[in-house]
């Protein structure tokens, strides 16, 4: 008995770990992607259009 004790940890948590693989799989895409990536690519554009100017950091 005390194998399936041993064992049950790693399994339960292989078994989470695919299930949310899973879910992230089957969540890209769909009806969605589009108004994601339009998200996505004005955040981009603003940072690149605000020009960031470096600055000097310790001495």
């Amino acid at each position: 008995m005390d194998y399936v004790a041993a064992l049950l940890p790693p399994v339960v948590m292989a078994v989470a770990f695919t299930a949310l693989i899973v879910t992230m799989i089957k969540s890209q895409g769909g009806a969605n992607k589009s108004k994601e990536d339009a998200v996505v690519d004005a955040a981009l554009a603003r940072v690149e259009s605000a020009g960031q100017e470096p600055t000097a950091h310790g001495a």
